[in-house]
């Protein structure tokens, strides 16, 4: 009967539009064809025709619909973006990989990853409120330094256009329809922009609050399903931005600041011995709030008539803090600091909470850079021929931290130091090649520091293991990754894509000294040694110190290769493309061992996506993700057959969207739109069942710049498993019930 439903939703918005519409005309298009748009992730101004990678482009009205109707930066990738994983509900990004691998998100250029502690709450804080336009580029890349090794996320901001002052101002509220009282939660927005003389600027004031959450069966949702992430519910966002910029001719000088603020105090704990997991009502949270208090400055100069080209000048500053919310011992976290340090490891009685009142830690990440990127022209190969090089330096510092102020992580500095060179040459007028090198060098300087008393999961034995010293020291290695490609015009309306590209990461350098003395059985042994026995058949004496030279984690180089084709034929665009990623030190991290493992990796999928204008009123369109992925799961040098990668890595196999768009008379837009996720049955004893999403979104445009946006997703109150969320921790999570959001814009 819902199946029938949803068929009759999407049929609706076709069907009612002679009903209603009266004359109704479609925005236009314009000129500019998806080919012509221009994008600057690239480090250069370059159109999507030259791009030899595919490419997409959210663009601003996608951006501010979604922002009316609620939606943040997570919700709009996850929903629009087919090779990114569907999201898990939450403020966090956990599992939320791109193409089964990990992401770099930026906005300006700037990344926001924090490469020595893989911390994910990153997306989700984007202030999509400031957000002019998304770039995203799928596939591995190594252009902006390490993390892009399944695509890079860009995220260009707004800047004052106007030649007088403009305020803008929006309110809204979303809610569960399950309970509207315990739910509905306050969103809003304030903007300034305007130029004088030489002169731009714009600032953005947002805030939020969500309250209480339901799934699909109207029950409440636990606050932290996924172990130490944070949820979605009793949280207050804020955020605060703005941009400066003095243009004179040819050069432009801007200084850009953000500050994000988010906070979360759950009611209860969770409870893990249920499934699906869910509040535990007679346990009380004690801890203190997830924090979230991250404050990024970006200054730049830009000279378009640079004695060698195009010139750019970043320099940029990230003062991140991240506080993740209290966790108990339980069956999916077999891991937690304890109060005292006993004298030799020792069994704990399984039915006994261990975990010290201190368990729960802070991130700070301070990050300092300068990139320099000139675009020469190289007409003297052929005309038309660019160079894109430079150099990027990067200093990062990064501490985690107990409660009590104990290091849960070694602390560690790195310098990083690179050089690029990318050029493109057009052969023919309908033939054009690519290529490019980045070679960059890290020296790593890791403290030594004593990892606290922990107990742990050994076997069925729940044990107490002694503090250990972690030896440091100074480490240094180095990248050099390539890519190269070519874009052929079949037609002027047709083209043809491939490419073989390189991205790298650092692995988590933190978490590996985090998990010291307990990422492998051998590495225990190491620390432990006899003290441990019978649990572990070691034979060395115990000395309690393990070297991080011994547990580094060897930096991950994936290899990419990507073909594909794109058009655009004025009604009718897309495009498809299909992929094949490798790498020899991949990253798999095991749920049930609490650990992580590097081995080789074979990924592998396509996507699609198709937009067609079957009249001026309606638009139909859609896209399709395909994943899957293989890992050498028991270290014999061969990827066998039934050797899948784990959920957490790839949660869904299929992932889709349909849409219709109806535009009515009087400036009425109506969206429907079908998400749907397969889940995954790779890990038999890990099954992760799919969905199908119906959502609706109505925005209405007034003269004198006023807008009215409602939305309702999951229109049916769909009871699911969220894949995503589930696969982090091995724990069934549900999905997020029927929301609705209304907001109201007004421009002065």
């Amino acid at each position: 009967m819902q199946k029938l439903a949803i068929v009759s939703l999407l049929s609706s918005s076709i069907l009612a539009g002679p009903a209603f519409a009266q004359d109704a005309q479609k925005p236009a298009r314009g000129t500019t064809t998806t080919l012509d748009k221009i994008i600057i992730t690239g480090r250069d101004d370059r159109s999507i025709s030259t791009v030899a990678q595919s490419v997409q482009v959210i663009d601003r009205a996608e951006v501010e619909t979604a922002v009316g109707q609620n939606e943040n930066a997570s919700d709009l990738v996850a929903r629009l973006v087919p090779g990114y994983a569907p999201r898990n509900q939450t403020i966090s990004g956990a599992s939320e990989t791109f193409r089964g691998r990990s992401v770099l998100i930026m906005v300006d250029g700037v990344p926001r990853n924090t490469p020595l502690r893989d911390v994910s709450r990153i997306l989700a804080t984007i202030d999509l409120d400031t957000v002019e336009r998304v770039e995203v580029i799928n596939g591995a890349s190594s252009l902006y330094g390490a993390g892009a090794t399944g695509g890079t996320i860009n995220f260009i901001t707004k800047r004052g256009t106007s030649d007088t002052p403009k305020v803008t101002v929006r309110t809204g509220v979303s809610g569960f329809t399950e309970n509207l009282g315990k739910s509905a939660g306050p969103t809003g927005n304030v903007q300034v922009e305007g130029r004088s003389g030489d002169f731009d600027y714009f600032a953005s004031a947002s805030g939020n609050f969500s309250r209480t959450t339901y799934d699909g069966h109207g029950k409440e949702m636990a606050s932290d399903a996924m172990l130490g992430q944070g949820g979605g519910d009793r949280t207050g966002w804020g955020d605060l931005s703005g941009v400066l910029g003095y243009e004179n001719g040819s050069k432009r000088f801007e200084v850009s600041a953000d500050w994000t603020y988010a906070r979360q105090k759950p009611d209860w704990f969770t409870n893990y011995l249920v499934n699906p997991v869910a509040p535990n009502f007679t346990d009380p949270y004690t801890g203190e709030p997830l924090v979230e208090d991250s404050k990024y400055l970006t200054a730049k100069y830009t000279d378009s008539d640079f004695a060698l080209g195009k010139l750019e000048v970043k320099a940029f500053y990230n003062d991140i803090f991240k506080q993740s919310p209290f966790t108990k011992f339980s069956r999916v976290n077999s891991q937690v600091y304890i109060p005292t340090n006993p004298a030799r490891p020792t069994l704990l009685p399984l039915n006994r909470d261990p975990t010290a009142s201190f368990n729960q830690t802070a991130l700070e990440v301070q990050r300092t850079g300068v990139n320099l990127t000139i675009n020469t022209p190289v007409d003297f190969v052929t005309q038309g021929s660019n160079l894109t090089w430079g150099v990027d330096y990067t200093f990062d510092n990064t501490t985690q931290s107990l409660l009590n102020g104990q290091d849960a992580i070694a602390p560690s500095t790195q310098n990083s130091v690179a050089a690029f060179a990318q050029a493109e040459v057009p052969v023919t007028e309908r033939f054009r090649i690519q290529g490019g090198v980045r070679f960059e060098q890290f020296y790593l300087d890791v403290d030594n520091f004593k990892r606290p008393a922990a107990a742990m999961l050994v076997g069925s034995n729940l044990v107490a293991l002694p503090a250990i010293d972690v030896v440091g020291g100074s480490f240094d290695y180095n990248a050099a990754t390539f890519n190269a490609g070519a874009v052929f015009d079949i037609t002027q309306e047709l083209q043809a894509f491939g490419n073989f590209s390189q991205g790298y990461s650092l692995t988590d350098i933190g978490g590996f000294t985090r998990r010291a003395g307990l990422n492998t059985n051998a590495e225990t042994c190491d620390a432990y040694g006899t003290s441990i026995r019978p649990l572990l058949p070691c034979t060395n004496a115990p000395d309690y110190k393990v070297s991080y030279a011994d547990i580094a984690p060897e930096p991950q180089l994936v290899n990419n290769w990507e073909a594909g084709l794109r058009g655009d034929w004025g009604n009718v665009r897309g495009g498809v493309s299909a992929y094949l990623s490798t790498s020899d030190n991949g990253v798999s991290y095991d749920i049930a061992a609490n650990r992580v493992s590097q081995q080789k990796e074979r990924i592998w999928g396509f996507e699609a996506n198709a937009e067609y204008d079957l009249t001026d009123m309606f638009t139909l369109g859609g896209s399709v993700g395909y994943v899957e992925g293989k890992y050498d799961a028991n270290k014999d040098g061969k990827i066998g057959s039934n050797e899948y990668l784990p959920n957490n890595r790839i949660p869904t196999t299929y992932k889709g969207l349909a849409y219709v768009v109806t535009h009515f008379d009087n400036n009425l837009t109506l969206r429907t739109e079908l998400e749907m996720f397969s889940g995954r049955d790779r890990i038999p004893t890990q099954q992760l069942d799919g969905a199908v999403l119906a959502n609706i979104g109505v925005t209405k445009k007034f003269a004198g710049g006023q807008e009215l946006n409602f939305a309702v997703r999951n229109l049916f109150d769909t009871y699911y498993i969220n894949p995503t969320a589930s696969a982090t921790r091995g724990a069934d999570v549900p999905g997020l019930g029927r929301t609705i959001a209304a907001s109201f814009k007004v421009t002065f």
